[in-house]
């Protein structure tokens, strides 16, 4: 094997040829590099500690909070693809989810509490600091949803689309305000 010396290469003058360092290969190994295994070490021991902090508070309330969201998320999200086509509308099956995010609407704000800010949390400090404007935007969020079960048991997807649109503007104005991206 030969190499280019890298000097010959950045003054612009004829390549000078000379003999690469023998690598070190073992026995039973395949022939890799030793600076890619230093760079795979690096980057598992950045990933190891790049994980989120664990929920530490006693009655953990922010994880609390968010496996609710999650089902908010999981309750909504089927709505939307009907709402925009994507899935063939079944009535009942809407009223159904209407109705579980009804049940899942008031659930997470009391885990707001004063105590309740720290990390995982992805909740700004508005959340503490406006909390008139916090409030306000969970009476739309559930008016929202409320209208949303108003139009699924009408079983007009022309009404309920516009609903759903209502929930999903309600959630990302309330994301936008008090949530981290």
């Amino acid at each position: 094997m030969i190499c280019i010396s890298t000097a010959s290469v950045q003054t612009g003058l004829p390549h000078e040829r000379k003999r690469c360092p023998p690598m070190v290969i073992h026995p039973g190994r395949p022939h890799r590099p030793v600076h890619l295994a230093l760079l795979l070490a690096a980057i598992l021991g950045l990933a190891a500690c790049s994980e989120a902090p664990k929920d530490a508070h006693p009655e953990q309330l922010v994880t609390k909070r968010q496996a609710l969201f999650k089902q908010f998320t999981r309750t909504l999200e089927p709505m939307g693809v009907v709402a925009r086509d994507r899935q063939p509308y079944q009535p009942d099956a809407l009223l159904a989810q209407a109705l579980e995010l009804q049940r899942l609407a008031s659930q997470p704000w009391p885990l707001f509490r004063p105590d309740g800010n720290y990390p995982p949390t992805k909740a700004l400090a508005k959340v503490w600091d406006e909390p008139a404007a916090f409030e306000q935007a969970q009476r739309r969020y559930i008016a929202r949803v409320d209208a949303l079960v108003e139009a699924a048991k009408g079983r007009d997807i022309a009404i309920i689309r516009p609903a759903v649109n209502e929930v999903e503007l309600a959630c990302k104005a309330c994301h936008d305000r008090f949530r981290r991206p």
